[in-house]
């Protein structure tokens, strides 16, 4: 019976911990869900504009209308109405491009949007993980002093205090600021070679 019951308790954990994902997939999802059908009209057809746009379906169409014009314009006893160097052509296959640029650059600031509200999201989380995790060492310190095993070690001790948010922003734009320079120091450094 001892055998048993480790298979039964790991099970159990092994199925809360399934049920567990399944309902964080489906709040993630459902999420996702709701930002899409918030967006406006132009929004959600700017978004499948640029879906076809980057479909292989999108290049065959191209790849046989630009077959077929240029055929038309250049072969056969009929009147040619836009001769090499295919003016017309060109003319709309450039305002194709402006208008496909626009919807693509549309559906990426929707991407963009979402990115910045899960890495916000992300943020929230690893501050509250933070602060969990201090609570814990607070608890686990108070704990050891009350059976009487003894805890002054000074890394614990620093690893209770709350994270300086402001300090550790400070030092990654400092970080990242020394970096830039030096990079752009050593660009300098090689054109002046």
């Amino acid at each position: 019976m001892e055998h048993t019951e480790p298979n039964t308790n790991s099970a159990r954990a092994n199925n809360r911990i399934q049920t567990e994902i399944k309902s964080n997939v489906s709040k993630i999802s459902e999420l996702e869900k709701k930002q899409k059908e918030n967006r406006t009209v132009g929004a959600k057809l700017a978004e499948r504009i640029a879906l076809f746009a980057g479909s292989m379906l999108f290049v065959y169409i191209h790849v046989v209308w630009f077959g077929v014009w240029i055929l038309a314009n250049t072969v056969g006893p009929w009147k040619h109405i836009d001769p090499f160097p295919f003016t017309f052509l060109t003319f709309v296959v450039s305002l194709e491009a402006i208008f496909l640029s626009t919807f693509i650059l549309i559906s990426q600031n929707h991407e963009t949007e979402l990115t910045n509200r899960r890495n916000h999201l992300d943020l929230q989380i690893n501050m509250l993980a933070e602060q969990e995790s201090t609570k814990n060492l607070e608890l686990l310190q108070a704990i050891a002093q009350k059976v009487g095993v003894p805890a002054n070690d000074e890394s614990a001790k620093a690893l209770s205090e709350a994270v300086d948010t402001d300090f550790l922003l400070g030092e990654i734009v400092e970080s990242q600021d020394d970096h830039a320079s030096r990079t752009k120091a050593g660009e300098r450094e090689k054109s002046s070679l």
